[in-house]
């Protein structure tokens, strides 16, 4: 089922070259209240990479996510999604429509509607309430919901509560909100956090399977899941890119020994 997922031609035919930038920030700076948030930021991330970013605790990595769906308007510097949209002009909702999905920590999902009710809402179809009201699944739909739920383990729930499933399953139930979306770019950030050892171990094998077919930008702070998932990864400190490159290589950065891994 993994396998006929990813092979739609909607999502083959945009595939495109690795080296092609999906994202790009420059000489982002943010700030409140005379606090600097980030600083001459500058980021980009290729189409189909899985790209880890980590970093103590306000080093700017919510911000960051926040800069690029749109919450938070940078004082200066662009944001340059697929090539030539600037996201710094564009509302939270434009953004979530161009194709950038975003996951916060704690799992955002309907819990007095189904798993099928979740995914079936979080569909890209029109949101008006007539529409709403007139709105019924044709079989793609059907089949599209049917293929994450299989995708994400939750076949067996698809008619529970999404109220009554356990943490790990709410983490992927609103991974499968976003992945119905068919997103170009995937901001998720601790997606593993509360899951069991084989939760995460799925995650893990799930988002390698996704890397490639979209683009990911995933927040951690567990090194054991960086290592298990990461192409890239960038290291924040203070609002800035402290390192960047293979685990391999940011762990033996001496900086990142001193400001974040430890020594």
């Amino acid at each position: 089922m993994t396998e006929q997922l990813f092979t739609q031609p909607h999502l083959a035919d945009r595939y495109r070259e690795q080296s092609d930038p999906v994202l790009q920030l420059s000489n982002i700076n943010v700030s409140f209240d005379g606090f600097r948030a980030l600083t001459d930021l500058t980021l980009s991330i290729g189409v189909g990479e899985l790209r880890c970013v980590i970093g103590p605790n306000g080093a700017g990595k919510t911000t960051l996510m926040d800069v690029i769906t749109g919450k938070t308007r940078p004082d200066s510097g662009s944001v340059i999604y697929d090539q030539n949209t600037d996201l710094t002009r564009l509302s939270p909702v434009a953004i979530a429509q161009a194709g950038i999905g975003r996951k916060f920590q704690k799992p955002t999902v309907f819990e007095a509607l189904s798993v099928f009710e979740n995914l079936e809402l979080a569909l890209k179809t029109p949101k008006t309430v007539w529409a709403c009201l007139r709105a019924k699944l044709n079989s793609e739909h059907v089949d599209r919901i049917d293929e994450t739920l299989q995708l994400l383990r939750l076949g067996s729930e698809r008619h529970r509560r999404a109220g009554l499933l356990s943490h790990g399953q709410k983490q992927f139930l609103e991974i499968g909100m976003l992945l119905v979306q068919d997103p170009h770019l995937l901001l998720l950030d601790e997606p593993a956090a509360g899951m069991t050892d084989a939760e995460t171990a799925y995650t893990a094998e799930l988002f390698r399977t996704l890397a490639g077919q979209h683009s990911l930008m995933v927040v951690e702070h567990d090194m054991g899941f960086v290592e298990s998932i990461a192409d890239h990864v960038t290291v924040l400190h203070q609002g800035q890119v402290l390192a960047e490159g293979s685990l391999a290589q940011v762990q033996a950065n001496e900086q990142v020994i001193e400001v974040y891994l430890g020594r």
